[in-house]
């Protein structure tokens, strides 16, 4: 994506769609489509009562990188092309992102969100969770008004951003693979809305169903890549560079997929590295409410065979999505959309 089209917006769009650039009057269409998104967004969000009015339009006007109605633009370009249907999904997906940011944030008591103090923070968490449970209902209405087809596919991503939710509280069961739980969780939690994304635009786009199941794969697949890629760079990232201190989950007890493959070779006296590993989760399970403490876990577990291992599951995920799609016939579009799922692989932040 431009610099020009993410500063008229105000966004930073990810690395990747930068190929758009290539094709000036398509590079126009998505830019101009996406001005109309944000502006229906805001007006979706508004409100004449001026407490739910600021609160409901707080995290939208923070920013954000806007994933989510991009894809389902682009991929309805694979059909027919950008209508004010297809604008109309775009808004609901980012509208449904946004709710699940507040409930998020409260269930996580985080402080921040996009450099700013979280919804909770400011209102309190009744009137986070209220304000999130809003913006669902308010999706849900604008959804009902394009069809059946375009409801369900949303209900039933609701449904899934629930249970992940769900599960990812209580934890994995009695006898559940900790890391198939895991896998479960980010597939539900956010692979679900990004597959969503893209086949919504597939559909109001009227390509044929072959094309959409394509780009619900992909979307999926691309989903949990750059969620997984998150847990690495949380370990790895610089401090200045990703927003946050490295390990910042490690301390918050958070289960990620480099601490699961490090248990589950500690846990196996066949794997290689299993003794490595067990001494590296004593770090990790000790105290790490001080930077000493905090800073030798994370070396420890960087430094370990299972952060590289987590690099290439996440690239796994990566290939996925760009297999999905590989039966599409050659554009520019499709060429934005491989490179957007090496690029989720391929970031420091």
């Amino acid at each position: 994506m431009t610099d020009s089209m993410s500063e008229s917006l105000g966004l930073k769009l990810p690395a990747g769609f930068n190929l758009l650039a290539d094709d000036g009057q398509l590079s126009a269409e998505v830019s101009d489509a996406l001005e109309a998104v944000e502006e229906e967004l805001l007006s979706a969000l508004s409100s004449t009562d001026e407490l739910v009015n600021s609160a409901a339009r707080y995290l939208a006007e923070a920013g954000g990188k806007r994933v989510r109605p991009l894809l389902t633009i682009l991929t309805s370009l694979l059909g027919s092309g950008i209508s004010s249907s297809v604008r109309q999904a775009a808004v609901v997906m980012e509208m449904t992102h946004l709710a699940t940011l507040y409930h998020d944030d409260v269930m996580d008591s985080a402080p921040l969100r996009r450099g700013a103090p979280s919804a909770h923070e400011v209102w309190g968490n009744s009137v986070a969770i209220l304000t999130g449970d809003l913006i669902l209902a308010r999706a849900s209405q604008l959804m009902t008004g394009l069809g059946e087809t375009g409801s369900r596919i949303q209900s039933e991503t609701f449904e899934r951003l629930v249970m992940g939710q769900l599960h990812e509280t209580v934890g994995p069961q009695e006898g559940e693979d900790p890391y198939k739980h895991y896998e479960q969780v980010i597939a539900d939690k956010t692979g679900s809305l990004v597959a969503a994304a893209a086949r919504l635009g597939a559909h109001f786009g009227s390509t044929s169903p072959e094309v959409a199941s394509m780009l619900q794969m992909y979307g999926e697949a691309v989903g949990v890549a750059f969620q997984l890629a998150d847990d690495v760079i949380d370990l790895t990232a610089e401090g200045a560079t990703s927003g946050k201190t490295p390990g910042t989950d490690l301390r918050e007890e958070v289960a990620t997929l480099p601490v699961l493959l490090l248990r589950r070779a500690a846990a196996d006296p066949h794997a290689s590295h299993s003794d490595d590993a067990r001494a590296v989760l004593t770090l990790v399970d000790g105290d790490l409410s001080s930077e000493e403490a905090l800073t030798d876990a994370v070396r420890a577990i960087t430094e370990h065979p299972v952060t590289e291992e987590a690099w290439e599951i996440a690239r796994g995920w990566a290939a996925q999505a760009k297999a999905a799609i590989a039966p599409l016939p050659e554009s520019t579009v499709k060429s934005a959309l491989l490179s957007f799922a090496d690029s989720v692989v391929d970031r420091d932040a």
